[in-house]
């Protein structure tokens, strides 16, 4: 039996959005301290909407023909996670007196975070590339009349991942109540941040 083109969206735009990263990353730790989700969770979910509506509408050839804008977005984003990681390792290497309430006596107010959750979603090149590109390339080959469906499929893939992403981290809450997981925790943000920021120079 053939998939409906929502289904087809929603998979592959889970495939694309479903991986460690530092979206993913900041989004839980957000979580976690239970600091500005909504704000953030809204951040990731309409900039990924924003992004898929954008390669439906056929903005993936624009891309494909603005290499400079890649190359651009690729130097800004890889600065950007490179320090979000080296700051994640001073977390890890800096003890703590108590667990969530000493990461959440440290945490950003609104408009840094603001700030971090736009910049991890708008300057991480891979995101244009996956949304954008990819994406829209899949889409176009639905045909006029599925396109629609199937990037409504994908952006509600995204907005299920980060609001299960953010919401649900609360769940985890008595694991980081030891000063020990949020430093593991930061140390693994930090190397996942700064592995991404060599694979975008390299």
């Amino acid at each position: 039996m053939e998939l409906s083109p929502f289904i087809r969206g929603a998979g592959l735009g889970a495939s694309l959005i479903v991986a460690i990263g530092a979206q993913n990353a900041f989004v839980l730790r957000q979580g976690l301290l239970r600091a500005h989700v909504p704000l953030v969770v809204g951040v990731c979910v309409a900039g990924d909407v924003l992004l898929i509506a954008a390669g439906v509408a056929g903005m993936g050839r624009l891309v494909e023909s603005l290499p400079w804008l890649v190359v651009v977005t690729t130097w800004c984003g890889a600065a950007y996670v490179a320090w979000f990681g080296l700051t994640s390792l001073a977390r890890a290497l800096r003890p703590a007196h108590t667990g969530l309430e000493a990461a959440g006596g440290r945490e950003a107010g609104a408009g840094p975070t603001l700030r971090t959750a736009l910049a991890l979603t708008f300057l991480n090149p891979h995101v244009y590339l996956d949304t954008v590109v990819l994406l829209g390339s899949v889409a176009a080959r639905e045909g006029e009349r599925d396109a629609p469906l199937f990037g409504v499929g994908a952006a509600a893939a995204s907005c299920a991942w980060f609001s299960s992403l953010g919401f649900g981290a609360r769940y985890l809450a008595p694991l980081f109540a030891r000063p020990l997981a949020w430093r593991l925790l930061d140390g693994a943000i930090g190397l996942v941040m700064l592995a991404l920021a060599g694979s975008l120079l390299a």
